[in-house]
Formats: C-alpha cells, sequence, structure tokens
C-alpha cells in the first residue's frame, strides 16, 4: 500500500529544516490505548488524549516537548468539531482514527504535511500529522487533509482529483490555515497545462494539483457547494476527469469545461495569486 502524503511542495529539494532545539524526552508517560503501527513514525508514541466523541485517539512524540504537547491537546479539543465538518462534506460518518505529532521531515512548522496508508478507515486511520509550534490551527488542517482522504472510500487517492479535493476540504475546514501549500500559482507560472480533461496518476504534482484547486474554486464560484463537488468526484473514481466532474454538476457537456474555465481564468483581474482565485470560498 503507498502512503498518499500531503507535502508542502512536490520537491524535496524545497525542505525547510526545523531549528534544532535541546529536548529532553520524558520520563512518566501517561497509559493509555495501545498505539498502531504509523506509516513512517518509529519513535516513542506518547497518549495524549481521546476526543469526546471517542472517535480521535491522539498521539505525540514526547522528545519534542511542551509546544508539541500543546499542539496534541489543541487537537484533542478540536478534533470533534473536524470530524462532523467532514462527514458533513461527504455525507457519510467516518470511522475511529489515531493521530501521531512530530516532526514530520524534521520540520516544527507544519511544513512536513501529513500522512497515512490506505485511503479508507481500515487502512488509513493511522495518521502522522507534522508538529507545528504555536500554530494548532495548522495541525488541525493537516489532520482534515488526511482524514478528507478516508471518506473517499479508496475512490482519489492518489491521483491529481483526490489531491486537488483534500487541500480543498482542509482549506474550508482549517480556515486555510495552509495557504502557504498553495499551488495554483505555479500551475499558471507553467503554463496552465490541461489536467481538467485528464487527471494526473499522482498527487505529488504541483501543476495538476494547483489545475485542481482552481478548477474547484471556479465551481464553487457558480455556486456548487463543496459536499456536492466531494460526493460527485468519489461518485467518478479514480479515473475521472474534472471535465466529467463539470457535466454532472452543470448539465453541460464535458467538452465546454476547459474553454470557460479558461475564458474566466484569463478574465480574473489579478491573476492567480492562491488556491481560491475566483475567491467564493472565504479563505
Amino acid at each position: 500500500m503507498n502512503h498518499h502524503r500531503l507535502r508542502k511542495d512536490s520537491e524535496v529539494s524545497h525542505r525547510i529544516r526545523a531549528t534544532a532545539l535541546v529536548l529532553q524526552e520524558r520520563t512518566m508517560r501517561r497509559a493509555g490505548p495501545k498505539p498502531p503501527k504509523w506509516p513512517s513514525y518509529r519513535g516513542n508514541s506518547e497518549f495524549v488524549g481521546t476526543s469526546p466523541s471517542g472517535q480521535v485517539t491522539v498521539y505525540v512524540d514526547p522528545t519534542l516537548g511542551q509546544p508539541a504537547s500543546q499542539n496534541a491537546k489543541d487537537l484533542v479539543k478540536d478534533a470533534d468539531r473536524v470530524l462532523k465538518a467532514n462527514d458533513a462534506i461527504f455525507g457519510a460518518k467516518g470511522g475511529a482514527v489515531s493521530v501521531i505529532i512530530f516532526a514530520l521531515d524534521g520540520r516544527t512548522d507544519g511544513t512536513g504535511g501529513a500522512d497515512h496508508m490506505g485511503c479508507d478507515y481500515t487502512t488509513g486511520n493511522a495518521i502522522e500529522v507534522c508538529a507545528s509550534f504555536g500554530r494548532s490551527e495548522r495541525v488541525s488542517a493537516l489532520f482534515e487533509a488526511e482524514l478528507s482522504e478516508c471518506s473517499m472510500g479508496g475512490n482519489l487517492c492518489g491521483v491529481s482529483t483526490g489531491e486537488a479535493l483534500s487541500r480543498w476540504c482542509a482549506a474550508v475546514i482549517g480556515n486555510n490555515a495552509l495557504a502557504d501549500f498553495a499551488t495554483a500559482p505555479q500551475w499558471v507560472q507553467d503554463g496552465m497545462p490541461d489536467f481538467v480533461n485528464q487527471t494526473d496518476a499522482t498527487d505529488q504534482n504541483p501543476d495538476s494539483t494547483g489545475c485542481g484547486m482552481a478548477f474547484i474554486s471556479w465551481l464553487l464560484a457558480k455556486g456548487y457547494d463543496l459536499g456536492k463537488i466531494a460526493q460527485t468526484m468519489v461518485s467518478l473514481g479514480d479515473s475521472g476527469t474534472l471535465a466529467q466532474l463539470y457535466a454532472k454538476l452543470t448539465s453541460d457537456s464535458a467538452s465546454k469545461a476547459w474553454p470557460a474555465f479558461q475564458t474566466d481564468i484569463q478574465a480574473l483581474p489579478n491573476g492567480v495569486t492562491s488556491d481560491d482565485p475566483f475567491g467564493q470560498a472565504a479563505l
């Protein structure tokens, strides 16, 4: 099973290394449920708490000290809000998940992203989230990015359409806390390749992800809510295209999606400077 990973960008060379910290591992451990096997984390998993609903169990890497512990405590409090909002988008109740907060890629500002395995609540329910010292809202947004993929029921995971959808879910539910993850401006800079009529078989290409982000912004501006968009995308599956999504939502021809989208992109007074160029999602 492949990892499905949200990164700030797809180029590993663009890493931001966290400042080295002198940390001491806690000697006392809180008793709690046995942690799952994480996709990549192999350190000690210190239990922090379970959300009031009982659906989200949160752990932390204890060597990161108080700032990461605060991230974890804040997620325990916020997790049920995220769950409820995610369930509303996908029109179905999700399952139980476990989350570990640690320095993904050595980072402690959230830019290490998030990770899990399969895109369902059976194979993908062990979620890794990058610590974000002093900005727990980024932890909640990263959590939603992976949780949304679990709600895709095995569809869309690892392809460009699913990546764009998961990032939009994170943007809406996470109050745009990951604005620095934006990919639509790079898509424009690279000549706006057409990923409306074709779906990219990767979730790590900023051009295909960026095209998807801008396209969903366009659909939202036309009055289609994210829940309708998400549920239609899931029904189309891995092979579905954004053009087909347009056709399903509008009852118009799929062939008209790209030219209509391009016309409106070209007419934007300020161009594409974010993942929400049409500005209708209150981001």
